[in-house]
């Protein structure tokens, strides 16, 4: 983020908050971070803590009706509820989900600081956090002034039924970041709702590494659990535990592969599947980088079912932009080298090809399973087109406000199941850290040919970082 000298306000982010000024003096910048800030006369004015920053900070705003992105002062946000946090964002991340608003088909119709990708320091803390705050999510009692920690994309106040069951994404208490009503995380300080259930310490992911190993994770790829990885690994955990995905994973058919069965004569029970019934078919239909992250996901799970069952699968990835493909081809050996392809037959390419590929591989029967992660309809139109007989479509992409282009008729007459909706990131964010540090080859670099993050930027260049981005010319920023 770029940092300019400010006039500061010393503000203890709680209620009963007194406010004086003073002046900031001292600041020196290296990559685009302040280094060192001399004080004098300061005193604590709250319990919580008193924290030092400017009274306004730089944020990247969008402005109707459509590709209008300015970079201004605003004011710092500040504690509102008991149960917010303040954090200082070191990484805001550029999303493909970011361009529906930037092209004005995001149903947005007032200005906004965007941004739903972000990755900091805990710089306040409202009065609900401490010592006492049991029977709540353990942030509550846990969370600390100067924690580091990644903010999913949604607020999820995990306490209520759709927390408790893992349906994070809609949390009675849910909201976005960067829309009206709550700004964003491309910003330098941002305010988080429900704090103790939303955020993810980054302590809790090293932990996940075993004793013996070096404790190493790069600050960039943390950005990507706030939603890209996880959402990637939705889209592939949400197909291979699909009811019509069963029977090539257990080698049972439909329906006796299912956690519930109805009790029927034993001599009515069918045998188990033929091998060659049992090769799984999957297409991914968008190779932006949350292609990109369900396509590492669904590799390494498929490895692993190769490993515990035998299954063999093939894997088709489209996208109509070659520079893509030829990404997703480096990317694929990269993790074929880790170990994280075995049994799987991939191919990436375009979507004419594409559809040739698929029919050839199934003998013009279609594919098992599609994942659409791209959020129009010409890419479900697409999906519809590979699917096979009683295959599941899941959708993860962000859909514009249009009719789907497919009747009823189309549906049935193909006995297709169709997941729509947003990634549970919260819940997702177990699975989504023991990959990101698995796969640090892929996920943990800059600029490199095999890494998902194509570069970082200065929060000064953010209007140049979405007319590229939105051009294809840049890949994840």
């Amino acid at each position: 983020m770029g940092w300019q000298r400010y006039s500061s306000l010393y503000i203890p982010w709680c209620s009963r908050a007194k406010v004086f000024k003073k002046d900031i003096s001292g600041w020196s910048t290296a990559r685009n971070r302040p280094l060192s800030l001399s004080l004098t006369h300061t005193r604590p004015l709250c319990k919580k803590a008193m924290v030092e920053i400017p009274q306004t900070h730089r944020a990247v705003r969008w402005y109707p009706p459509s590709y209008k992105i300015r970079v201004e002062d605003v004011p710092v946000p500040t504690i509102e509820n008991p149960d917010d946090a303040i954090v200082k964002v070191t990484l805001g991340g550029l999303c493909g989900s970011d361009l529906h608003v930037y092209r004005g088909t995001g149903g947005i119709h007032d200005p906004i600081v965007c941004g739903h990708e972000f990755v900091g320091e805990v710089v306040a803390l409202g009065d609900n956090f401490g010592p006492n705050a049991a029977g709540r999510p353990t942030l509550y009692s846990t969370l600390k002034i100067g924690d580091k920690v990644v903010a999913p994309f949604t607020v999820s106040c995990g306490e209520c039924h759709f927390c408790r069951i893992g349906f994070s994404s809609r949390c009675a208490h849910s909201q976005l970041f960067g829309i009206p009503s709550l700004s964003g995380g491309q910003a330098q300080y941002v305010r988080v709702p429900k704090a103790g259930g939303t955020l993810f310490k980054v302590d809790s992911i090293l932990a996940l590494l075993p004793p013996d190993k070096e404790r190493k994770l790069s600050d960039s790829s943390l950005l990507l659990l706030a939603d890209i990885l996880p959402t990637g690994v939705f889209a592939a955990v949400q197909a291979l535990q699909h009811p019509k995905v069963a029977p090539f994973l257990t080698g049972r058919p439909f329906p006796f592969n299912a956690t519930f069965v109805p009790e029927i004569h034993e001599s009515t029970k069918p045998g188990n599947l033929h091998s060659s019934d049992r090769k799984l078919s999957i297409a991914i239909v968008g190779l932006g980088p949350v292609g990109l992250c369900a396509t590492v996901a669904l590799l390494d799970m498929l490895s692993d079912l190769n490993v515990s069952t035998g299954l063999k699968a093939q894997v088709l990835a489209i996208d109509p932009f070659e520079s893509r493909q030829a990404k997703l081809k480096t990317v694929f050996e990269t993790v074929s080298r880790g170990g994280s392809a075995q049994g799987v037959e991939f191919v990436s390419a375009g979507i004419e090809d594409g559809k040739e590929i698929m029919k050839k591989w199934t003998d013009d029967v279609g594919a098992d399973v599609v994942l659409e992660v791209v959020g129009n309809n010409s890419a479900l139109k697409l999906s519809y087109d590979l699917i096979r007989p009683f295959g599941v479509i899941t959708s993860v992409g962000v859909h514009p406000d249009e009719t789907v282009p497919f009747t009823g008729t189309e549906l049935y007459d193909k006995n297709v199941s169709f997941d729509f909706g947003r990634c549970p990131v919260r819940s997702v964010l177990p699975f989504a850290s023991k990959l990101l540090l698995k796969r640090q080859d892929v996920f943990g670099g800059v600029g490199t040919p095999e890494s998902l993050i194509d570069r970082i930027v200065s929060i000064e260049e953010a209007e140049k970082s979405y007319e590229l981005f939105d051009k294809g010319k840049v890949g994840k920023v």
